[in-house]
């Protein structure tokens, strides 16, 4: 399961310098934990920005581990 998580967040230095980031976007791992450390819950999150699915969410997770 942790594979396929990892499997989500890509880090390519043509791509914000090569921060992690999700697959197929421009957003930070890093703002996914900011947002959720401040409060923020996964469904707020996901209406903020609908392209990112709560899978998303949890594979900024999985990162950390």
């Amino acid at each position: 399961m942790v594979e396929s998580f990892l499997e989500r967040i890509e880090v390519d230095v043509e791509k914000l310098g090569g921060k992690p980031v999700i697959k197929g976007t421009r957003i930070q791992v890093a703002l996914i934990l900011e947002l959720v450390a401040n409060d923020m819950k996964t469904e707020e999150i996901v209406k903020e920005c609908p392209e990112l699915p709560p899978k998303d969410i949890k594979a900024a997770f999985m990162q950390l581990v």
